[in-house]
Parts: structure tokens; C-alpha cells; sequence
């Protein structure tokens, strides 16, 4: 009865579907842009970005709330195309990139929300400070790439911050609280 009962249990785990798990994409630099907009004074929006990033994307297409990414910046890397706001961006004013070199972002739960879209809640840190954000994702694009013939994924990621919720509060409310952050980009399966 016991050499039964075994041999049944064997063969339905050697019968169970296998479940898939979360797959390794990396970034496909050339076609990835970390940016950041904000209001000035009520007379126009300012545009940034940050050339230089890092990220861990783990993909889950049939149960999305198995991905997760996590991603650093360098803060150094930050260009708004103007140097003299650069250097004052990036003092003790703002960034202060001389004692805290990278911000972070950790997700922590991935809901789908559409047949493209996800919201992806996660953990930002900044300046040392870590609040909650939600990114807001829309997949572009996900299969074969026509001309690299390996698994491709495309995708755009945005979120609003306050960004006094940082210690960079200089200038409010002349100079937007809200800063909006779009990550465009493409990732391609780890090999």
C-alpha cells in the first residue's frame, strides 16, 4: 500500500505542469532613455536626464505579478542640458551626488491592469530617503525581434514624485513640487 501510494505520488509530480518562471532581460542601451520634466515659474516645463543607469528586469509573461525590476542611477550622470543648472542640481541643494552617488528603485508587487498595461509599486530612494511610487507601465511591444531573432521586450514606465518628499525642496512653489519621470525602453533575454 505505502510502494502504491509512492509510486502514485511520483508520477502525478512528474506529471504536473512545470511552471514557469521569471525570465532575465537586459537593457538595450541604445534604445533606452531615463528622463525627468518639471514646471519653471508657470512659463515652461524643463527637461532632464540621467545617461547613466543600471537595471535588473525579471519577466514573468504569463503571471506578470511574478516580474519585478530593480533599477540604480547615478546622479552624477544627470543633464539638463544647461551646465550651470547641472552643477547646482547636483550640489547639497538638490542630488548632493557627492554624498549620495545613486538613487534606487526596488518594485515590490506588479499588478496587471490591461491587456498592455501593468502598475508596477516599488520603493524609490533618493538623497538617502526611501517613499513608496508607482510606476504606471504600457508594453509597446513583446515577441521575436525581427532583425536580433531572440525575445524582445519594449516598454514605457512613467510616475509623478514630489520631489520635496526627497529633501529637495529649494524653490517651491515657484519651481514645481512635481517632477514626472518616463522611462522608454527596450530589454532583450538574457543569454
Amino acid at each position: 500500500m505505502i510502494r502504491l501510494a509512492a509510486s502514485a505520488l511520483a508520477l502525478g509530480l512528474l506529471t504536473a505542469p512545470v511552471l514557469a518562471a521569471p525570465v532575465a532581460y537586459e537593457f538595450d542601451k541604445s534604445h533606452s532613455n531615463l528622463s525627468f520634466s518639471y514646471n519653471h515659474l508657470g512659463y515652461s516645463t524643463t527637461d532632464g536626464r540621467f545617461g547613466t543607469w543600471d537595471a535588473k528586469l525579471m519577466i514573468d509573461a504569463d503571471q506578470p505579478e511574478n516580474s519585478s525590476i530593480e533599477m540604480t542611477i547615478d546622479t552624477n550622470s544627470l543633464d539638463t542640458f544647461w551646465a550651470e543648472r547641472d552643477t547646482h542640481f547636483k550640489s547639497a541643494d538638490f542630488f548632493d551626488v557627492a554624498q549620495f552617488p545613486e538613487a534606487t528603485f526596488k518594485s515590490t508587487k506588479v499588478t496587471k491592469t490591461g491587456d498592455k498595461t501593468l502598475k508596477i509599486d516599488g520603493d524609490l530612494t533618493i538623497k538617502g530617503i526611501t517613499k513608496p511610487a508607482t510606476l504606471d507601465v504600457t508594453v509597446t511591444a513583446m515577441g521575436e525581434h525581427p532583425m536580433e531573432k531572440k525575445p524582445w521586450v519594449g516598454f514605457a514606465a512613467t510616475t509623478t514624485i514630489k520631489r520635496s518628499d526627497f529633501g529637495m525642496d529649494m524653490y517651491t512653489p515657484y519651481v514645481g513640487d512635481d517632477v514626472s519621470i518616463v522611462l522608454h525602453a527596450e530589454a532583450a533575454i538574457a543569454q
